[in-house]
């Protein structure tokens, strides 16, 4: 691994000055997506009311599907993710563009489980012919077999970045602690910044009704066990601990040059979690 990682991204330009930079924008929010489905106009009325609080900078980009794009009103970055493939690229871009929408990134799927790795080039070719600026996040389904790793060194050949899906509404679907150490090695060794989604608006992995959901904390802490030339069976422990406090001295900086942000439908718990955790202090209004 490289000695020398990327300079942390700190979110969107009018992050909070009192809230620690390592915090900023790690939180994207996806309240339309499952399972909080909010309606559309009221997540967009809520991210911009929260605006003027201490914590808004926590909170990087909206994310929003490209189906919706039409509806966000310029000054909201936006993650965009595509419903269908390559071929949104290119009416995404211009649609961004004529609206004066800022394009914190787009999020694509690979979709031809037969061929990956032509998925990813099919990618690739759509951003590159808009002359795409925003970073461009490809999820890669599945395990990390022999075609997931081809197919994520074609993401690193193309100089884009992940996407870890660490959640389903299915909960005999999310990964396990081995299967996210394992992508998050591959991405380390190929020194691709990463983004996840779904199941992540918690600090600590914890038990819900009907399964396990990781942390983010945990992930940030197993990020930054192996940028520090840990195991995969470190990393392992660090996504299983079930303690927050032993999570407390985290190097969320440095993991934070990687693993860029996360989407959750709510943006209140992982404050609420990284307040009780000590690691945020709550500023309160006397006036």
């Amino acid at each position: 691994m490289s000695p020398t990682p990327p300079p942390p991204e700190t979110g969107r330009p009018d992050a909070s000055p009192g809230l620690p930079e390592h915090w900023h924008g790690l939180v994207d929010d996806a309240a339309v997506f499952p399972p909080g489905n909010a309606h559309l106009g009221d997540a967009l009325a809520a991210y911009d009311a929260r605006r003027p609080e201490w914590w808004s900078g926590l909170v990087g980009s909206f994310v929003v599907t490209d189906t919706d794009l039409g509806s966000v009103p310029a000054g909201v970055p936006v993650s965009v993710v595509l419903t269908t493939g390559a071929g949104a690229v290119e009416g995404v871009a211009s649609l961004a563009a004529r609206k004066g929408l800022t394009l914190a990134g787009l999020e694509v799927a690979v979709r031809d489980a037969a061929d990956p790795v032509g998925n990813v080039r099919r990618i690739d070719a759509a951003a590159r012919a808009v002359d795409l600026a925003a970073p461009l996040f490809i999820e890669v389904p599945g395990s990390a077999t022999a075609s997931w790793l081809a197919a994520v060194d074609e993401v690193a050949a193309c100089d884009h970045r992940l996407k870890l899906r660490l959640g389903n509404v299915d909960h005999d679907l999310v990964p396990d602690a081995a299967t996210v150490a394992t992508w998050i090695d591959a991405a380390l060794d190929r020194e691709l910044r990463f983004k996840a989604t779904a199941g992540l608006h918690r600090a600590v992995r914890h038990e819900p009704e009907g399964g396990g959901a990781h942390g983010f904390l945990n992930v940030l802490g197993a990020t930054a066990a192996l940028w520090d030339g840990g195991s995969t069976t470190d990393a392992v422990e660090v996504l299983e601990q079930r303690d927050g406090a032993a999570l407390t001295d985290v190097d969320v900086a440095a993991a934070r040059r990687w693993f860029t942000s996360f989407g959750s439908c709510s943006v209140t718990e992982p404050l609420d979690d990284l307040i009780s955790l000590g690691l945020i202090e709550k500023v309160v209004d006397t006036q």
